[in-house]
C-alpha cells in the first residue's frame, strides 16, 4: 500500500506525542498515512511491551491510519547496523511514502537521535535499486521519499517551519491518552513508579509546546519539523495563514 505520510518512532508514543496531528490534518484531507515504530518500548518503566502495543493500536484507531507496524527492533539497544538499515529499507519500500515524519537530530532520550540517523541513512539506501530487497516473496522496487522531516521532541531546536494542528489538538490530546501507562491517568491501576512523563504536568507541557509554536503563525496550536532539505513551496498559498 502506498502512503503519502509515513511516521516513524522509535517508541509507540513517540508519533502521538510529537506529529500526530500532522497525522490527522493530513488524513482529513484525504492523504493516505501510517505509523512504524521501531521498538516496543519495552524498557519502559511503566507498563509492558503487551501493554504498549495494546495502546499502540488504541491510539491507531484515533488517529485512522491506514496501517501500523513494529518493527520490533530493541529498545534501548538497537543499533544503527546493516540488519536494522536493512528492516527500515524494506517498510519504506512496503509503503513508499512521499514524506517521512521521524524522530528529533538529537534529544534528552539517546535512542531519538539514534532513531533519526537510522531512519535518515534507511530512507536514502532506499532508493538505490542494487540494494535487492523482497516483501512476501516479492522483490521490491528502490523508493527515495521527496522528504525526512524531524519533529520536535525534548530538545529545543529553532523550527524549520510548523505546521497548524488547531482543528485537531482535541484528537491529538485523546490519541496521547491512550497511553494509560506511560501518562497521568486515573484508570492506571499498577502502582508503578511515577516518571518524566507520568505526572499530570507533562501533558500540560505537550499542549502549552504546540499553542507556543501556533503563536509564531498566528494560530492557536501548531507542530514544529527540522529539515536538512531545503522545503519547497509550489505557489505562495501554503504561505497564507489565518489570523488570531
Amino acid at each position: 500500500m502506498k502512503l503519502d505520510v509515513l511516521a516513524i518512532g522509535v517508541h509507540p508514543d513517540d508519533v502521538e506525542l510529537s506529529c500526530s496531528g500532522v497525522l490527522l490534518m493530513e488524513k482529513a484531507r484525504g492523504k493516505k498515512t501510517g505509523i512504524v515504530d521501531l521498538t516496543h518500548g519495552e524498557l519502559g518503566t511503566r507498563g509492558s511491551a503487551e501493554t504498549r502495543d495494546k495502546e499502540s493500536s488504541d491510539s491507531a484507531k484515533i488517529l485512522g491510519v491506514e496501517i501500523r507496524e513494529n518493527l520490533g527492533m530493541a529498545d534501548g539497544f538497537f543499533e544503527i547496523n546493516q540488519e536494522n538499515k536493512m528492516k527500515a529499507i524494506r517498510a519504506i519500500r512496503r509503503y513508499q511514502p512521499n514524506v517521512i515524519l521521524c524522530n528529533s537530530i538529537d534529544d534528552r532520550h539517546p535512542d531519538h537521535g539514534r532513531a533519526a540517523k537510522l531512519v535518515e541513512d534507511a530512507a536514502f539506501l532506499s532508493g538505490l535499486r542494487k540494494i535487492e530487497t523482497t516483501d512476501e516473496g516479492k522483490t521490491q522496487q528502490a523508493w527515495r521519499p521527496a522528504y525526512v522531516l524531524h519533529y520536535l521532541q525534548d530538545y529545543y531546536y529553532t523550527p524549520s517551519f510548523v505546521v497548524d494542528i488547531s482543528d485537531v489538538i482535541d484528537q491529538k490530546v485523546e490519541a496521547i491518552k491512550c497511553y494509560k501507562s506511560q501518562f497521568f491517568s486515573d484508570d492506571y491501576k499498577n502502582n508503578e513508579p511515577q516518571t518524566y512523563i507520568s505526572t499530570p504536568q507533562f501533558l500540560n507541557t505537550i499542549i502549552g509546546r504546540s499553542a507556543e509554536f501556533g503563536h509564531l503563525i498566528g494560530v492557536k496550536h501548531a507542530e514544529a519539523f527540522v529539515t536538512r532539505k531545503m522545503v519547497g513551496l509550489n505557489n505562495l498559498d501554503s504561505l497564507i495563514q489565518k489570523t488570531t
